[in-house]
């Protein structure tokens, strides 16, 4: 299970510097660590002004409270979470386009 906070690109920074970002695929942009090559964000052309970083590298991980789930139809059939968060069965493109303000 992939986690992603979603953060206001201005108020993003990676040190050191991972350099210009690799586009794997048409409109999205991903920067890796060049020494362990783990993912530290992602910006994509539909979402603009809008940064996603991995949860699990953040410092601050436990402050983030989730605010929907998306991809929710692949999930594992073993994978139980409970909550009442709003379930995307694809992207969540649609909500995360109207979002106000990402996390900060």
């Amino acid at each position: 299970m992939a986690a992603f906070a979603a953060f206001n690109s201005d108020q993003v920074t990676i040190s050191p510097d991972p350099g210009p970002g690799v586009q794997t695929t048409a409109g999205v942009k991903r920067w890796f660590c060049s020494t362990c090559g783990s993912p530290l964000a992602a910006t994509f052309d539909y979402l603009p002004g809008q940064t996603y970083v991995p949860v699990g590298i953040l410092d601050f991980a436990a402050d983030l409270m989730p605010q929907m789930h998306s991809h929710a139809a692949s999930a594992l059939p073993w994978l139980c979470i409970a909550d009442e968060l709003p379930r995307h069965d694809s992207s969540a493109r649609a909500a995360l386009k109207t979002a106000e303000h990402p996390e900060t």
